[in-house]
């Protein structure tokens, strides 16, 4: 019997479902959609359909089933438009259901499909990376990068229930279990000081006897933020804490088209930075900032950009972020290891500087 999770949202409730395989859990969830004369369709990546092609088959039969490419250049209005005609091919009316198979680019795009189809159908998450199980594919937040700025276009749409099956990550690359750490680490800065200790005393892999714990404790810690500030309208504080990283991972990412470091990775480099922003606003020591980087580098992701970006084209994404408010840049700043806080009115130069040291020019 899988363990569950309750994302409590009132009638968008939902239930998180974790286990080692989880197969025959979704098979009967499927079959009892299509009993009900509901039609499901699949939504996965090249990837993922070459490593777990029988795995797929097992869940979903002869269900329609589109692949896409792996990578975030797959996150755009064009391949948006693919996976809507896609829904529209196969017949699926509002009593559909939508599976999204594959990591945070999967999920991100499929979820913002399935909200925008006959104006929303439901969707199932099945998260098969770790940045996906332990973040992405909790939450409801769904969208695509325009080339103005990364996530810029999507909705708010819940999914109806989530799979975390950990049995999945047996053939995830070593890189992309690396930049799914970025956002464990994160967890443990932003709110879970025990779990930052647990990191700083011994690095989780994949062989790890706490990992599956690491997920639940992961999720579970993103759905109380979620419950509190669901659409992110907190005025300080609330779900905001989760981009812990992301202003100057987002800025990083958009600054290299998307195509040079895995998500996770330029969130790993924006968790130094923001270390070294809020060393500079006197909340952390220089001996705090150096543990943040040791951490980071002990699961195999970078602490500095492997080459120089231009200042300017990183400002410039920065401004375009989603949140910017009154025209000025946000900040999730560490008051602490493991206490996180958003504070805007940011001197430009404290910015410049923390980018500086990790490498930007």
């Amino acid at each position: 019997m899988a363990e569950s999770l309750t994302v409590q949202l009132q009638e968008r409730s939902y239930e998180l479902h974790f286990g080692v395989d989880l197969t025959t859990d979704v098979q009967a969830r499927v079959a009892a959609l299509t009993a009900g004369g509901g039609r499901v369709a699949v939504v996965t990546d090249r990837h993922l359909a070459e490593a777990q092609g029988a795995r797929l088959a097992a869940m979903f039969g002869a269900a329609p089933q589109i692949v896409l490419e792996p990578g975030e250049e797959t996150k755009s209005l064009a391949e948006l438009g693919r996976v809507l005609e896609f829904l529209a091919t196969a017949q699926l009316d509002r009593g559909s259901t939508v599976f999204a198979v594959g990591g945070g680019v999967v999920g991100d795009l499929a979820g913002f499909a399935a909200a925008a189809y006959l104006r929303g159908v439901a969707f199932v998450q099945i998260p098969t990376t770790l940045l996906a199980m332990v973040d992405s594919s909790v939450g409801g937040k769904t969208g695509v990068n325009l080339a103005a700025g990364k996530n810029l276009a999507g909705a708010f749409h819940q999914p109806a229930a989530v799979y975390v099956a950990t049995d999945f990550l047996a053939t995830l690359p070593t890189r992309e279990f690396a930049a799914g750490m970025a956002e464990v680490i994160k967890y443990g800065l932003l709110g879970d000081a025990e779990l930052w200790r647990q990191l700083e005393r011994e690095p989780l892999t994949v062989q790890s006897p706490a990992l599956a714990a690491t997920i639940r404790r992961c999720c579970a810690l993103k759905a109380k933020i979620v419950e509190a500030d669901e659409r992110e309208l907190a005025r300080e504080g609330g779900r905001a804490l989760l981009n812990l990283g992301h202003t100057f991972g987002h800025a990083i990412e958009q600054a290299t088209a998307y195509g040079t470091y895995l998500h996770g990775e330029a969130v790993a480099i924006g968790l130094c930075a923001a270390a070294r922003l809020s060393q500079r606003l006197g909340y952390l020591t220089a001996a705090e900032t150096g543990r943040v980087d040791a951490v980071v580098a002990a699961h195999g992701l970078p602490v500095k950009l492997r080459e120089s970006l231009p200042m300017a084209d990183l400002l410039a994404a920065m401004a375009r972020d989603k949140k910017v408010r009154g025209g000025l840049p946000r900040f999730v700043v560490m008051k602490t290891l493991g206490e996180a806080a958003t504070q805007g009115g940011i001197a430009p130069a404290f910015v410049e500087a923390a980018f500086r040291e990790v490498g930007a020019a």
